[in-house]
């Protein structure tokens, strides 16, 4: 049994960066056709846009702006060329956000994932994802199907019609949330129904803790987890080495400092930023609001694509003070004002009955007039007073947290 879907998974770094980046051109050239990154994208030399450090440059759209500016302009809010009549199929999450899926096969790039969970051709897979108008169902159907399983159109819920199906179709594997394959097998035990065909999971939108993953692991099923979202498919993978995930390949994806566009350091927790090569429907620096790191060289299963921790939190860290919003953009722009300033975190507590604000900076340089200057920064861009403290580089906490609300309600 291979270990790999494809040569692609297991070549040189520096050769798979220097491929993305030879298509990366022609994909922003199609991407302009749409109306808004055709704005977006005007005055660039889209020719040169063939590094990482170029691609840094363009500007983000940020997950949050999609419902706004797709209700603008119905459906897909300009950034998609095609009429809805040119894709597959047609789905809606949460948001609203409207989501075309191409004719193409395998479209949400989902096969990798699945083959990396050990889903083999011949395999019956379970697939308990919703095929009703959002596309979870199908983001995990369409790559079974293009590894040539047979797919169990399950959905969620109906466990005693779900108990049938599988002791009539004995599927090895299972896609779904890691919370209902427990429900699965928890009524299953209490019922006496055999489950015992599943031997294997690829699971996804929840937490997946190691406690569980023992727990199936107990009762003869490895699952492993993937990171993947209804707008991008997937985007990283677990591997049997269980060591982070890998990055899918045919996207690029960016770690960056929150409410900004600027890639941290390797490590260094940040927003996760995906820019895909589909011709069909790219996303050019799509910031999902995730938070993650990256970790250090190639995985142990031999998968040499970037790897990184799995999902660490959300970025989008608005909160209110005083009655007004401070959001992440708002601590980066003082960054940017001050660049003797390194990581900068801005912590919201209560004194009595009032809102408190104080903004720790990393500095090599403090002194009393730069808390001067960046208090009065801090006011002008906030529209509200807070205190400035220092501390030396490298000391606060590397969680992602620009913005940090501690206040207590009791």
């Amino acid at each position: 049994m291979a270990d790999h879907y494809d040569d692609l998974e297991t070549r040189d770094p520096s050769e798979r960066e220097a491929a993305l980046f030879a298509r990366l051109p022609d994909i922003l050239r199609q991407a302009a056709k749409a109306p808004v990154y055709a704005e977006r994208l005007m005055g660039i030399d889209l020719a040169g846009v063939t590094s990482r450090e170029a691609l840094a440059k363009l500007p983000v759209l940020r997950k949050a702006e999609l419902p706004g500016l797709q209700k603008a302009a119905l459906p897909f809010g300009g950034f998609v060329s095609g009429a809805p009549g040119s894709f597959g199929r047609l789905f809606t999450s949460p948001g609203p956000i409207f989501e075309p899926e191409t004719s193409l096969p395998d479209p949400w790039r989902s096969a990798r994932g699945l083959y990396a969970a050990g889903f083999r051709k011949g395999d019956v897979v379970l697939n308990t994802f919703s095929y009703h108008l959002t596309p979870g169902g199908f983001i995990m159907d369409s790559g079974a199907r293009a590894l040539g399983c047979a797919v169990i159109p399950a959905g969620p819920g109906n466990t005693e019609q779900q108990f049938e199906l599988i002791e009539a179709y004995r599927p090895a594997a299972y896609c779904g949330t890691p919370d209902f394959l427990k429900i699965l097998l928890d009524g299953a035990a209490a019922a006496g129904r055999d489950l015992s065909s599943i031997r294997r999971a690829l699971v996804s939108g929840a937490a997946f803790p190691k406690s569980l993953q023992e727990e199936f692991s107990a009762k003869g099923i490895e699952a492993y987890q993937a990171y993947a979202t209804a707008d991008l498919g997937f985007i990283a993978y677990e591997s049997a080495a269980r060591e982070g995930l890998v990055v899918n390949e045919d996207i690029i994806l960016e770690i960056v400092r929150p409410g900004t566009g600027d890639p941290v350091s390797e490590g260094e927790v940040g927003e996760i930023v995906v820019t895909t090569l589909d011709p069909h429907h790219p996303f050019i620096r799509f910031a999902l609001g995730d938070l993650t790191a990256a970790m250090a060289g190639g995985s142990p299963c031999g998968r040499t694509n970037m790897r990184i921790k799995g999902w660490m939190g959300r970025a989008d860290q608005a909160t209110k003070v005083k009655g007004m919003f401070v959001r992440p953009e708002q601590v980066a722009e003082i960054g940017r004002r001050h660049p003797e300033l390194g990581r900068l975190r801005l912590v919201v507590t209560r004194e009595g009955e009032t809102d408190v604000m104080t903004l720790n900076a990393e500095t090599a340089v403090p002194s009393e007039a730069l808390a001067s200057a960046v208090g009065t920064t801090l006011h002008g861009i906030a529209k509200l007073k807070g205190e400035v403290t220092f501390s030396s580089p490298g000391s606060l906490p590397n969680d992602g947290k620009v913005i940090a609300d501690e206040r207590r309600y009791d």
